[in-house]
């Protein structure tokens, strides 16, 4: 396994400008569909979503969906996050894969309390089925961090087996069910809108996104160009010795 280094100033020009961008644009929206949209017919049918899912609630489906919440549980996705830190480390010898998932994790969680700071969105008027702050609904925090984990990893895997075209379909099916899984189970619960689910898996994508270039694909294309560099440079001729 080839020991990527990674160039801190050329990634956190990467990082930096797409997350602050994706940040405003999620206070954004947040503060259009609190302050401007709230009476609209957009809203009523978000509102209308999770209506139709109390009636379809029943006593399996609510411990299915608890269950299902608890992937993206807070102390989940932090120990979960912090064993693979480890577990990638030792096992691919670098840093990247560790970076990567780390800043893909927590981005993505910074961004969701800055909108829940700035566009404080009321829960689904319904009953509720967690307890949770009454003004954090949008977006989804639970379902942004489970993007951003559970197809981080995937990303990660991926990666380091993509010669393996039956291991990555089985990947990113774990990868991507379990987020969606999540995304349901919060708007069954009445927890989050519609919206708040889908800017949430929107979030964690874009963080991943962002990591991604800066930390994995990044490093191997300049890795490769250097590769490509070293075979085409021409060798120094040999010098003539005098007879």
């Amino acid at each position: 396994m080839s020991k990527m280094s990674i160039d801190f100033k050329g990634a956190a020009r990467l990082i930096l400008l797409p997350l602050a961008v994706m940040a405003a644009l999620t206070i954004g929206v947040g503060l259009l569909i609190t302050q401007v949209l709230q009476t609209t017919t957009l809203i009523a049918n978000d509102e209308g979503v999770n209506e139709q899912l109390v009636t379809d609630r029943t006593a399996f489906l609510n411990d299915v969906t608890d269950r299902m919440t608890s992937f993206s549980d807070m102390p989940t996705i932090i120990i979960a996050t912090v064993v693979l830190i480890i577990a990638f480390r030792l096992a691919f010898k670098r840093w990247n894969e560790s970076i990567f998932l780390t800043l893909a994790v927590f981005s993505q969680s910074a961004i969701f309390l800055l909108a829940t700071v700035f566009a404080q969105r009321k829960r689904p008027l319904v009953q509720h089925l967690d307890p949770a702050p009454p003004t954090s609904s949008f977006p989804s925090g639970h379902t942004s961090a489970a993007v951003a984990f559970y197809c981080g990893v995937a990303l990660v895997l991926t990666v380091h087996t993509n010669r393996y075209k039956i291991l990555n379909v089985l990947w990113w099916a774990i990868g991507l069910a379990i987020p969606l899984g999540i995304g349901y189970s919060r708007m069954y619960r009445g927890m989050h809108h519609l919206s708040d689910v889908s800017w949430g898996l929107l979030l964690g994508a874009v963080c991943i996104a962002v990591a991604a270039n800066a930390l994995l694909f990044r490093p191997v294309v300049s890795e490769k160009k250097e590769k490509a560099a070293t075979r085409e440079s021409p060798r120094s001729p040999r010098p003539v010795s005098e007879r």
